[in-house]
């Protein structure tokens, strides 16, 4: 546990002048007041911080990114007249000073559930995207990614800056990478070194153009790299003329057919089912919940069920392409089931998601690529085209 000592504190309870004895009773209210304000004001766990432990003292610490649930506990703490003192600890941590913004270094970010390697991947964010830094532990910054997931990523895939910094670089040209899968190359020339690899999405930063058909770009870090002029855009005119039509999304997904499965994935190194849709929807400028329990949540409900089962007519008739399909795990399962999976539906009863690997099925029995359901349930269907910049719908910076 960390001295209290090295924290910088927002001291909001009574001190106690002793410590000597706790009482049960006390600790049983805070428990109790704090699993209830985190129910209310941080229900998902993905998009805010809300911890709550002891220190090396005997008093507790409450390490949150919401101001509103730390205020609402202090203010039930004190009208429980709780002795033990309380101190709070809003993230970003002072101890990252005006270093509270950072850019992905590496291709594709590996974003943990914990600050280790071998902790489970919760998400990736890609080479020259923007996060929120929270604060640093053992060689890992907690971040929250420009979808408001927060974990953990490596330090040595992230480059942190100031305000000044960040701005810099956000108003400086920048290049999109649209292909597939490439690479940097430290001469204008694809048989020298390379830099790094490149994937779909990527952001550099621009410098130059040569004759021999290259640009020269920069890194987060300032690393300098060529890379072949048709495999990228220019940022802002990418952002300022794509349009997200049902069309243009299906594009994006029917390139990634084949791509394996990888959960916590958002990249065409492999995907998970609700990273897939993400990444259909990011590369036609729009910002989409990252998981699939999130991701209905959102958006227009269509109406795809009779007697709480999948009515395949009616589906047929009220889905568009370019709608999001939700499954709930195991057969039979109501719709107030959690959702586990999402897929695309691309018309006439098909639809494409990330399985195994990314594929195309259909929900018509007489299809020979009909997904019998044995393993989910289809619950709802939710519509986002025509609702961009509603909330949980954002156009890409």
């Amino acid at each position: 546990m960390r001295r209290l000592s090295s924290l910088v504190l927002v001291f909001i309870a009574i001190y106690l002048p002793c410590f000597a004895e706790i009482d049960s009773a006390e600790i049983r209210k805070i428990e109790f007041l704090t699993k209830k304000i985190q129910n209310e004001y941080v229900p998902d766990k993905r998009v805010d911080v809300f911890n709550v432990y002891s220190d090396s003292l005997g008093g507790y610490i409450l390490e949150t990114t919401n101001k509103e649930a730390s205020d609402e506990l202090y203010r039930q703490y004190q009208a429980e007249k709780i002795a033990i003192p309380l101190h709070v600890l809003h993230l970003p941590d002072k101890e990252l000073q005006d270093k509270i913004y950072g850019l992905i270094n590496v291709s594709v970010g590996n974003i943990r559930s914990e600050p280790k390697n071998s902790a489970e991947m919760a998400t990736q964010s890609l080479l020259g995207g923007q996060v929120d830094v929270l604060k640093k532990q053992n060689g890992y910054y907690l971040v929250r990614t420009l979808d408001g997931y927060i974990s953990w990523l490596d330090a040595a895939a992230l480059v942190v800056k100031n305000k000044k910094e960040i701005n810099e670089w956000n108003e400086h040209q920048r290049l999109i990478f649209i292909a597939d899968y490439g690479h940097a190359y430290s001469e204008a020339d694809i048989r020298s070194l390379r830099v790094s690899d490149l994937v779909m999405g990527n952001i550099l930063r621009y410098e130059a153009v040569n004759d021999e058909g290259y640009y020269k770009v920069f890194f987060p870090d300032g690393r300098e790299g060529f890379v072949e002029k048709a495999l990228v855009q220019d940022y802002e005119s990418w952002k300022n003329n794509i349009h997200a039509s049902a069309e243009a999304i299906l594009k994006i997904a029917k390139t990634m057919i084949g791509v394996p499965y990888l959960w916590g994935g958002t990249s065409v190194k492999g995907v998970d089912c609700s990273g897939f849709t993400k990444t259909a929807y990011f590369m036609n400028g729009v910002v989409i919940p990252r998981d699939a329990s999130q991701q209905v949540l959102v958006g227009e409900p269509i109406d795809i069920l009779t007697d709480n089962e999948l009515d395949t007519a009616k589906a047929i008739h009220n889905l568009r392409p370019g709608d999001l399909l939700f499954f709930a795990g195991g057969k039979h399962k109501s719709p107030q089931e959690r959702v586990t999976h999402v897929a695309l539906y691309m018309g006439n009863g098909q639809f494409i998601h990330s399985a195994g690997k990314v594929r195309i099925n259909s929900m018509l029995a007489s299809a020979p690529n009909y997904d019998d359901f044995q393993s989910r349930t289809v619950v709802a269907a939710r519509r986002y085209l025509g609702h961009i910049g509603d909330e949980g719908l954002k156009k890409v910076n």
